[in-house]
């Protein structure tokens, strides 16, 4: 069996190593993977924006099934050009992709099927954003409604940063064409809670609750980043709060998407924001969150593969999906100066002691070493049977691990600690 996973960062290498435990998988090649993958799996220069390139190679190669892992390639289509080849996939189509590829079609769709989120108002009239501006409570959050890396998204504390924020997106294209359109939503407070789910369209079937730390620094300051580290589970995720989000959330997203003629299949990514009024939406992704897929995937117990296929053939209902009760910690090993500017082409050692707990996200191999390329470079994944445990190993990993101007948070799962004492 020939697999082609599409991608190339830590969370792709955390799939690749999952799926390597198939003993029925034969062969799997990453487009484009990075240098560390490259240990895991036969990489091959193709962007995962190349869809053509991709159908090509895929084809080219006999590929008998496609993981398709990034946002980008989900909302061009590259899951649907595969399946038109007549290579099965995992991973939404693209008029399924838009949950994540537009906020304001995820924002409308909550709306009209009475999913709990923050209230909102969408704007691609500069003037009229500005204009609302003026009479919103502060703080208050501005998206922007397309992809841009896990940055789009801006808390404004006050009117001024606001009006910023907004020019910035709308009149200064900070974020390309995906700042056209933005949403300006009341802010919510909370624990935040990410969990993944596969669903086949019919079925669903969440994954273990994880813990992002979005902010560059300590103590959740600086600026926002792709994520500098997680826990699972969640603390802040209990039974009576899961129940909830199933009735409440889960089904009816499923549901919806159904009703809308866009029947979901793939790994479905619910950011939640436990309020006072109970669990809501504050984001959806079309797949696998990075780097929460570092510490969910370590604790599956039953085979991605065979999940995997039982969501494309749409048999999820009746296919193990079980995880161990042992947690996790992954520490995120950054470029200093990200994710701003940084300096790139670092010698990147890894002993080999450490090395299958090492996911690959920022490298390129060249003349036989490992090279930093990218702003995450590294995540350090443990897993333990205690929180404390996880999360001491994970930094203990982290240690061992080194390149120059390497930087990383030291309070990764802090409060996922003081949140389990409290409770």
């Amino acid at each position: 069996m020939k697999v082609l996973v599409v991608g190339g960062g830590g969370r792709e290498h955390a799939v690749i190593r999952k799926l390597r435990e198939n003993k029925g998988i034969t062969e799997i090649y990453a487009l484009p993977g990075n240098g560390g993958i490259a240990a895991d799996a036969k990489c091959e220069p193709i962007a995962a924006t190349d869809i053509s390139g991709i159908t090509a190679f895929a084809v080219e190669k006999g590929i008998d099934y496609a993981v398709v892992t990034p946002d980008d390639p989900l909302v061009l289509g590259c899951v649907d050009a595969l399946e038109e080849k007549g290579i099965p996939c995992f991973g939404p189509r693209a008029n399924a992709a838009i949950i994540e590829g537009s906020k304001v079609f995820s924002k409308n769709l909550m709306k009209k099927y009475g999913i709990p989120t923050a209230r909102y108002e969408t704007f691609d009239d500069l003037d009229a954003a500005l204009a609302y501006l003026e009479t919103a409570p502060m703080p208050t959050v501005i998206k922007a409604d397309g992809l841009a890396l896990g940055k789009g998204v801006i808390i404004a504390r006050n009117l001024a940063e606001a009006r910023t924020a907004v020019i910035d997106m709308m009149q200064n294209a900070r974020f390309g064409k995906s700042g056209e359109r933005v949403v300006i939503e009341e802010f919510l407070e909370g624990p935040e809670v990410s969990v993944l789910a596969f669903t086949d369209g019919k079925t669903i079937k969440p994954m273990v609750s994880s813990m992002d730390h979005k902010r560059a620094g300590d103590n959740d300051t600086g600026l926002n980043t792709g994520g500098m580290g997680t826990v699972a589970p969640n603390p802040y995720y209990t039974e009576a709060v899961a129940a909830r989000c199933m009735e409440e959330i889960f089904l009816p997203t499923i549901a919806a998407m159904n009703a809308e003629g866009r029947p979901f299949k793939g790994c479905l990514y619910f950011g939640l924001m436990i309020t006072k009024d109970g669990p809501k939406v504050i984001e959806y992704n079309c797949r696998f969150g990075d780097p929460e897929t570092q510490v969910v995937l370590p604790l599956l117990e039953s085979d991605l593969f065979t999940i995997m296929r039982a969501v494309t053939e749409e048999r999820l209902a009746e296919t193990e999906v079980t995880f161990s009760d042992k947690n996790a910690c992954c520490v995120i090993l950054a470029s200093k100066g990200y994710p701003e500017s940084y300096q790139k082409g670092y010698q990147l050692l890894i002993p080999e002691t450490v090395r299958e707990q090492v996911f690959v996200a920022g490298a390129k191999l060249q003349d036989g070493q490992l090279l930093t390329s990218g702003g995450r470079v590294v995540g350090c994944t443990a897993v333990a049977d205690t929180l404390p445990e996880a999360i001491h190993d994970a930094y203990e990993i982290a240690g061992q691990v080194h390149f120059e101007n390497a930087y990383c948070r030291r309070d990764i799962g802090a409060r996922a600690l003081k949140a389990a004492q409290e409770d």
